[in-house]
């Protein structure tokens, strides 16, 4: 079966716009930025394809195997502090980002699309966001109506949590 996937290319006549950012929700009213720089795709997947891995963290879902490569597949709104993916879903959006060598799919509520947007309009998150939350971000960008998070894909994947 062919998963869905999403182009994740950059427009030449978007160049100017800033820095090309993928848009994700944790839940309707927590908006996420991952850097395209980190963002290799994202796949809609079906729950039976995670293979669950007995006494891992709650936020790790398991591992998938997508294109002869396998890698772990987290809760990102878990492993954030908020609650977690519906129970009784059957499939995950898995935005798939890469730092070096290493791949980890974030499975998340809803992926958006694409955002732009400069690098020096990131604030720091001390202060707005929960202390728990700030060290797996790079900053956050005020909107009109609520806060976008601008997560730091290094430490997500060197997240204490999946280090074990």
């Amino acid at each position: 079966m062919k998963l869905p996937t999403l182009d994740l290319q950059a427009s030449p006549l978007q160049e100017g716009l800033g820095d090309p950012y993928l848009k994700l929700r944790l839940s309707d009213s927590v908006p996420v930025a991952l850097p395209m720089e980190a963002a290799r795709e994202v796949i809609v997947v079906p729950v039976e394809q995670i293979s669950p891995i007995p006494n891992m963290p709650t936020c790790v879902l398991g591992l998938l195997n997508q294109r002869s490569r396998v890698f772990w597949v987290v809760d990102l709104s878990i492993m954030l502090g908020y609650s977690g993916l519906m129970t009784n879903a059957r499939q995950y959006n898995v935005a798939i980002l890469q730092v070096g060598q290493v791949p980890l799919g974030l499975a998340v509520p809803i992926i958006q699309g694409v955002t732009r947007f400069p690098t020096d309009t990131i604030q720091s998150p001390i202060g707005t966001v929960a202390p728990n939350i700030a060290p797996y971000l790079r900053g956050c960008l005020p909107e009109e109506k609520e806060i976008l998070l601008v997560l730091d894909p290094d430490a997500i994947v060197n997240a204490s949590v999946l280090q074990r």
